[in-house]
């Protein structure tokens, strides 16, 4: 028995935005060719328009793509060492800035991978672009032991990486990213419980 059409149409909607997805993070936003995302998905150039209005739709949904992937294998990395003992906030510092990011451009953070573009972007891809670095935020407010310095260790994180990045997967990258960890555990790790405050509506949007 044949699928419905909506369903095959779906299914190729989402190969075509987990292509894009990766393409993103490894080229960057003028990296993101059309014809190139078609072809790695296994479609052709011409059905492009039949999912997406422009490039920039395209680009949205591949933003949003790309920061669940990252934000699931956070929260999934903090279930696996939750049970061991490990917090969440060490779980997201040692994931995030972990080695095996300096050589996976294509499957890590968003913002990591292209924070230094998103100003240049559209504005419906620059407020898509926001909209990653205020969840990232609000991810690491919630794993704070106290909050008031998640931007700071976002910045940090992303940066750290960044720096990585640009000296390469190698020991001088290596370095950078151990000392950014152990710095924010030390720093940021161990603070005592803050008096509780009124939810934080942004951390709630962090997990979608």
């Amino acid at each position: 028995m044949s699928r419905p059409a909506n369903t095959r149409k779906e299914d190729t909607h989402e190969r075509i935005v987990a292509a894009a997805a990766r393409s993103i993070r490894e080229n960057g936003y003028a990296g993101v060719g059309v014809a190139d995302v078609m072809k790695e998905a296994g479609l052709t150039h011409g059905g492009f328009y039949a999912h997406f209005e422009s490039r920039d739709a395209l680009l949205v949904e591949a933003l949003e793509r790309a920061g669940r992937e990252s934000f699931d294998a956070v929260r999934q990395a903090a279930e696996r060492r939750g049970r061991r003992g490990i917090s969440a906030f060490r779980s997201l510092v040692e994931t995030y800035l972990a080695d095996a990011h300096l050589g996976s451009m294509d499957s890590g953070c968003p913002v990591a991978a292209l924070g230094s573009d998103m100003p240049r972007q559209s504005p419906v891809v620059r407020e898509a672009s926001a909209q990653r670095v205020r969840r990232l935020i609000a991810a690491v407010r919630a794993s704070l032991p106290a909050p008031g310095a998640e931007a700071v260790v976002a910045a940090t994180m992303v940066g750290a990486l960044q720096l990585a990045r640009a000296l390469g997967d190698n020991a001088e990258g290596r370095a950078v990213l151990a000392q950014a960890r152990r710095s924010l555990l030390r720093q940021y790790g161990t603070a005592k419980p803050a008096k509780a405050t009124e939810a934080d509506p942004a951390a709630a949007q962090a997990a979608h």
